[in-house]
């Protein structure tokens, strides 16, 4: 049982480690020391650093889901009230730590080089589910008539993914949520209806 705990101890603070120095900059003897077990537990449980990583990165996507399902798969709400939702959800979610952090994917997708083949893989998958949901939101508010049927629907959805993870760096380095504000604005003023202008 203990063991299991230990585990457990090095996933919940290696998330927040890693979160904050990113995978390339998180060593194994920071991950150990912050989740207070001994070095050994680590390579006990993983593999590797890019093992425990991906382990990482699931676990801040099944938050990133439920944000999801709150938001974008919420049929309660207009197909762009989904969206818009889904970017107010995000930016307060990273403004919990004064937006010092950023998206633990972006960071990580920043890094990619320093990584393997896998890790690349899996922040792609990630970011092209975003990008999925975010798509049928549009398909929605096209069917419903809340956007120009002169939309790509796969091109607005890719763009909006990309700019969105764009918007979370700057808010990162400038530490403050306006990056995020200002994308906010902008996609929902210029490039969608101004539904979501205030």
């Amino acid at each position: 049982m203990e063991k299991v705990r230990n585990r457990d101890k090095l996933l919940v603070s290696g998330l927040r480690v890693i979160h904050e120095q990113g995978l390339a900059g998180a060593s194994v003897r920071d991950i150990a020391a912050a989740a207070g077990v001994p070095l050994g537990s680590f390579t006990n449980y993983f593999a590797s650093k890019t093992a425990f990583g991906l382990e990482i990165i699931d676990i801040y996507r099944e938050a990133s889901h439920a944000m999801t399902e709150a938001t974008l798969r919420n049929e309660a709400l207009s197909p762009l009230h989904r969206i818009l939702s889904y970017v107010d959800t995000l930016r307060d979610f990273l403004a919990e730590d004064g937006m010092r952090n950023g998206c633990l994917c972006g960071n990580i997708g920043a890094e990619a080089n320093a990584h393997g083949e896998e890790v690349r893989r899996k922040i792609v998958d990630a970011f092209s589910a975003d990008a999925r949901d975010v798509a049928a939101c549009l398909k929605a508010a096209l069917a419903q008539k809340e956007v120009s049927d002169r939309i790509d629907v796969d091109d607005v959805a890719g763009f909006f993914v990309s700019s969105l993870q764009g918007a979370f760096l700057v808010a990162k380095v400038e530490q403050s949520p306006e990056p995020v504000n200002r994308f906010k604005r902008v996609f929902f003023s210029m490039i969608l209806p101004p539904l979501g202008a205030g």
